[in-house]
Parts: C-alpha cells; structure tokens; sequence
C-alpha cells in the first residue's frame, strides 16, 4: 500500500466537517457544456464560491493518470486478471464478490471498494469500473481514475436523490481552495470509518456461506515486482503481444 500509485485516495484520513460537505451539495451545479461543477463553501460568515474540475481531481488526489487515460479495458484483460488472483465464483456475473477472493488480494479489493465506490453502501461487490480499477493497479496500468470519480461526482448533481458520495475527496477540494476556512473540530466532524489495525484481521475471516477460496494463487506482475512495468507504456499497445498473452493466461 505504500507503494501503489493511487496511495493518497486510498489512505488519506483527511478530516471531515459536515457543514462544509452538506454546502457543497445543496448548492452544486453541473455545466455540461464545460464540464465544470460549481458550489458554495462559506469562510468567516461569506460566501465563496468554489469550482471542481476532472484536472483539479487528478492534482488534488494525485492519481496518476491523465486526460487520455483509459476508462475501460478489453473485458478478457479484465477476466483473466481476476482469475490470477484466485477469484473463485461466477466470471460473467456482472459484479464479483470481494469474498471471492483470497486473503492475499482480498484487501486491494476491499480498499478500492471502500475508499473508490460512489455509492452509500454496498462494499461487498465490485461494480465494472471498480474491476478495472483493480486490474490498472495489479498490472500497473494506466488508468482515468480521476474521470470515473469526477463523473460520479456530476451524476450525483443531476440525479434525482443526490447523496453525500466521496466526502472525504470533497473535503480535501474544498481545503485545496480555501486552506484557512473555519473547522470546528469539536461540532462539525463526520465521523468516517478508516481502516486500522484490526482491518486486515477481520478482512481475514471468512463467512460460512462464502468460504474461503480454495485456489492457491501468488502475487504477480506489479503486486510482486515494485520494478514491473506494464508493456503498453513502452509500446502503447492493448496486449496483442502473444507471450504476454500466454503468460497471463489469456490464450486458449
């Protein structure tokens, strides 16, 4: 974890003030045609107005993509990854399981799903883009990680039922852009569940009705190796190279 690429996001247990999240959403506004999101935050009983861009996510969060980063991968690429970290249930379900999964890669998983998701609850499965949000940090590959969570950002604006997602992104916006705004540690923090100590433990524990995965799988490719590069950022190709193909398993 200290090593992976989008460390901060994952990690960072930046506080959290509830009157400054709620703000923001009740005033946030989506320009479509600028891809801008425009809000409020107050600072010393005035108003001033805040402005969150898909760049302005990337610098704050340090994810280290960029506008021409894919949002998706070849859905064998996707598959065959989470075959080689021993996923043990159904592969053409639309979400796959975190208990599904070994100990070993259980908890890649489960802090994507935890510090990456859009929604309220639900951190038992992973979603489409969470499954290739794994598979980037597994291969090492590049990956628009600020478009998928600045996307979510604007649908929740203009759905009907809008939802504190990301608050802890959102915190960390709102100091980028106004360090010295008012926080009263003592009234207003929400209260987030980090991860500690015990985390990893209970992460370890399996349920009866989803028993711990028989495969035996080891780690690979940039999990193992801190020196491993993903080919398609030598040759920016989409892994059409046959050994590279047959030493992830993907060939018949």
């Amino acid at each position: 974890m200290r090593r992976v690429p989008i460390q901060k996001a994952l990690t960072d247990q930046h506080l959290v003030y509830r009157s400054h999240v709620k703000r923001f959403w009740k005033h946030a506004t989506y320009d479509e045609t600028n891809k801008v999101i425009n809000s409020v935050v107050k600072q010393y009983d005035e108003k001033k107005s805040i402005i969150v861009t898909e760049a302005l996510v990337r610098e704050v969060l340090d994810f280290p993509d960029d506008a021409n980063s894919p949002t998706k991968f070849p859905e064998r690429m996707v598959k065959g990854c989470m075959l080689r970290m021993g996923y043990d249930g159904e592969l053409n379900n639309a979400n796959y399981l975190k208990s599904k999964f070994r100990k070993s890669f259980k908890f890649i998983v489960h802090s994507v799903l935890q510090a990456l998701s859009h929604c309220k609850g639900g951190y038992d499965a992973m979603r489409d883009y969470q499954m290739n949000m794994v598979t980037a940090l597994v291969l090492n590959k590049k990956y628009n990680f600020s478009h998928i969570v600045f996307d979510y950002m604007a649908e929740n604006i203009t759905s009907k039922s809008r939802t504190w997602i990301y608050p802890r992104f959102f915190q960390m916006l709102i100091d980028h852009a106004y360090s010295d705004i008012e926080r009263d540690v003592n009234n207003d923090l929400l209260i987030l569940s980090h991860m500690s100590y015990y985390s990893p433990k209970q992460l370890a524990i399996y349920h009866p009705n989803h028993p711990k995965p028989k495969k035996i799988v080891e780690f690979f490719r940039f999990i193992k190796d801190v020196i491993y590069v993903d080919p398609d950022l030598v040759n920016h190709q989409n892994w059409r190279n046959e050994e590279e193909m047959k030493e992830a398993g993907y060939a018949d």
